[in-house]
């Protein structure tokens, strides 16, 4: 068993692509219908093979109250693992990325959050 798929939930999916992929720097890997719905993944362009982040559209009640809250309380909905965290937390300042968690040491890591525009705050990890 591996891990292929992630998600996070996404208040607008063409929003999501264009910062996931412009601002981020993730590469668009799968853009196709299922039913009504949009399946939509991105992947990082350092492992284009590796587990692609779905970009679930939020149009599930549950999942609305659930994004909702943890957005409210400053919980980050997942984290991306970086080498240089100052750098890319330098590089998405300048793209104008808000960030509510300046990269802090928090024992052996280095953390800093910001808001990906779709409902979400994402922690950048250095360990």
């Amino acid at each position: 068993m591996k891990m292929k798929f992630t998600k996070i939930y996404v208040n607008n999916q063409d929003k999501a692509l264009t910062f996931y992929t412009e601002v981020l720097g993730f590469l668009k890997k799968a853009d196709f219908l299922v039913g009504s719905f949009r399946w939509l993944t991105v992947v990082s362009p350092e492992e284009p093979d590796g587990t692609e982040l779905l970009l679930e559209p939020n149009d599930n009640p549950a999942s609305k109250i659930s994004q909702s809250a943890l957005f409210q309380q400053g919980i980050p909905a997942t984290a991306f693992a970086v080498s240089d965290i100052q750098h890319e937390y330098e590089r998405l300042k300048q793209l104008g990325v808000v960030w509510t968690q300046e990269p802090i040491q928090m024992g052996s890591v280095i953390i800093a959050i910001f808001d990906d525009t779709c409902g979400n705050f994402i922690q950048l990890v250095q360990v």
